[in-house]
């Protein structure tokens, strides 16, 4: 080790103080040290990134590539000069022992951070290559990597201040148990949002790019992003509503996958019939709605039938409230059924009718419950306009009228 202090002997023949003599060498060491560490973490960066570019142009894997784009190889190449550092800190600074002490602790501090940094950029490497796996693209990988990240965070932290104390990590360890209720109550959401991301996805709850609704937040919209805290929705409106993770497991949400997975899209709406409109059918009635092709048979099949029913059992028929008639909305609701069976936007092998619901101060209401076939947003609104125009314009032709409120102009006409 004395032939490290070369230029200190030689100050000393030059006659210089002991102490400027041992602070020159110091600073001289010191920029020798500080240049071939620059030079060092130079050629290191230079080679090492060469090396990922040519295994990443050589390799079929677009792994290679995230690390790279996750600057991997940027901290792979520090830790040249770092051990050379540390190498040399005991020949570099000689005679300063507290000096020594406290520098090695730095150097070793500094290259935990480095491997906590590699590890990081190979978890994220690693979460943006599953991503481009197809089974996996719609997992919530982000919240383990997350999880993976808080325990290196956590592991690296304890060698710190194991460093930086002398202590042995299992001293802190102890502590920590000791302290483990304040720990559970500060990292509170973490630990609840990690237990509410396995679940969700063994579970298969949501998935990125799941629709899903969300009243309670203000959330409609495409999931985005599953993280270890947060759930990212954006909304048709473009806005991003962010919901806890698990606010997903504790309260309740419509997700709307099933749909999107049936290629379908329900239509379920209701026409509200006022209820002084309905009526039985006479002859003539009948006789003019024959004129419709969609019904046309089932008139005169049903008209077959009422009429056997009526004259095995001797009913008068001169009042239509004796026996069976045909009502004008039961007619309408055939005509509905019939009418969306033979629409080419419905989907006529899922579930499709038109059912009375229980009547109300708003009138009778008669909801259609069918699907289309097209979930783009805007051709399904489409369909269902064009639809219920057609619906709404044919009420006349069944003799109903549709329920609404009193208008001004309604008073003036019964005035």
């Amino acid at each position: 080790m004395e032939e490290n202090r070369f230029f200190y002997d030689f100050l000393m023949t030059l006659k210089f103080p002991e102490f400027y003599a041992e602070m020159i060498n110091l600073i001289v060491l010191s920029l020798v040290v500080l240049l071939t560490s620059i030079l060092l973490n130079f050629l290191s960066k230079k080679i090492i990134s060469n090396f990922f570019v040519k295994l990443s142009s050589k390799t079929t894997n677009n792994f290679d590539d995230y690390l790279i784009s996750n600057r991997a190889q940027i901290y792979i190449s520090k830790l040249i000069p770092v051990l050379f550092i540390y190498w040399v800190i005991p020949f570099w600074l000689m005679g300063f022992e507290s000096l020594i002490n406290y520098t090695t602790i730095f150097i070793e501090i500094y290259f935990i951070l480095l491997i906590i940094w590699i590890i990081r950029s190979f978890l994220r490497s690693g979460k943006d290559y599953l991503k481009t796996i197809e089974s996996l693209k719609d997992k919530p990988i982000e919240s383990f990597v997350q999880v993976c990240l808080i325990v290196v965070w956590f592991l690296g932290i304890l060698i710190i201040f194991s460093l930086i104390t002398g202590k042995e990590i299992s001293t802190f360890l102890t502590a920590m148990g000791a302290l483990s209720a304040v720990i559970l109550l500060i990292f509170k959401d973490t630990i609840l949002g990690f237990v509410a991301s396995i679940q969700l996805s063994a579970n298969d709850l949501i998935r990125i790019g799941d629709w899903i609704t969300m009243e309670k937040y203000g959330a409609d919209g495409d999931v985005i992003e599953i993280n270890l805290n947060s759930v990212k929705i954006q909304n048709f409106d473009k806005t991003i509503t962010t919901i806890p993770t698990y606010k997903l497991i504790s309260d309740s949400f419509k997700n709307w996958r099933g749909m999107s997975d049936s290629n379908v899209r329900r239509i379920k709406r209701a026409l509200l019939i006022k209820g002084s409109s309905i009526k039985f059918l006479s002859k003539n009635d009948l006789n003019e709605l024959k004129k419709i092709k969609l019904i046309e048979g089932y008139i005169i099949r049903k008209e077959k039938e009422i009429s056997e029913y009526n004259f095995n059992l001797k009913i008068d028929d001169s009042s239509l409230v004796n026996g069976r008639s045909l009502t004008n909305l039961g007619l309408y609701r055939v005509y509905i059924e019939e009418f969306l069976d033979k629409n080419p936007s419905i989907n006529s092998e899922m579930t499709l009718m038109c059912r009375q619901l229980t009547p109300t101060s708003q009138g009778v209401p008669l909801e259609i419950y069918a699907f289309s076939k097209d979930q783009d947003w805007k051709k399904y609104e489409d369909i269902m306009s064009d639809i219920f125009d057609h619906l709404l314009a044919s009420l006349k032709t069944f003799h109903l009228e549709l329920f609404e409120l009193p208008s001004s102009l309604n008073n003036k006409v019964n005035e």
